[in-house]
């Protein structure tokens, strides 16, 4: 684990990380630890935009990143509103600073995901070179019909739908517009192979983000 201190085994995730990006350093003893500063990318999205179905398609497409649903973390422990689900998120920041160490960037496809502040804030955020963002969006009649058409277990009740719309406009209205900016991929009556190819050009593209290979 990157958080365990080698040296002198202390459990710090606030490492100073060195200005070039190459070394993460233990605040107790000093110890420097060689590792892969890599951007992250999240897949994000109201439900019923479309994630889900392109990354099943892209998985096993995309060899030079891992791509993860968030979901399959998702425990009942970890729905906490209180306190802006830290300890989910900050589970996936961990997950994806250890899989870089291997040399792979980690691409999260995931709702809350998507909206920078439940990211940018987290102290592990800092082993990262940057985090991207793209969130599917459509129209909000299109993601009525979408979840109407799930079946019931899902649980697609009327305050459900109502609470995804207004998500999917978030992004278009703010999220679209922050800093970071959230960048926007309309899914409105397109194919999903087509939404699909779209998606990996774009993860293709920001996998170019310079990163610092490790030392020694």
């Amino acid at each position: 684990m990157v958080n365990v201190c080698y040296q002198c085994g202390e459990y710090r995730a606030d490492k100073t990380i060195q200005l070039d990006g190459s070394y993460a350093i233990c605040p107790i003893c000093g110890y420097k630890l060689a590792f892969n500063r890599l951007p992250l990318l999240v897949v994000s999205g109201a439900s019923g935009t479309g994630k889900t179905t392109v990354l099943q398609h892209l998985v096993g497409l995309v060899r030079k990143a891992v791509l993860l649903d968030s979901d399959i973390l998702w425990r009942p422990e970890f729905n906490r509103p209180e306190d802006g689900y830290r300890n989910f998120f900050e589970s996936w920041l961990r997950i994806a600073m250890n899989i870089g160490l291997s040399g792979r960037p980690v691409v999260i496809f995931g709702a809350g995901m998507g909206v920078p502040a439940n990211l940018e804030s987290r102290v592990e955020r800092r082993y990262f070179s940057t985090i991207h963002y793209l969130a599917l969006v459509c129209d909000d009649a299109e993601i009525e019909d979408r979840l109407k058409k799930r079946p019931k277990w899902r649980g697609a009740t009327a305050d459900f739908i109502a609470g995804q719309i207004d998500f999917n406009r978030w992004f278009k209205e703010v999220g679209s517009k922050g800093e970071p900016p959230v960048e926007l991929l309309d899914t409105t009556r397109v194919p999903v192979e087509k939404t699909a190819s779209v998606v990996k050009r774009w993860i293709f593209e920001n996998l170019k983000d310079p990163s610092t290979r490790c030392k020694g």
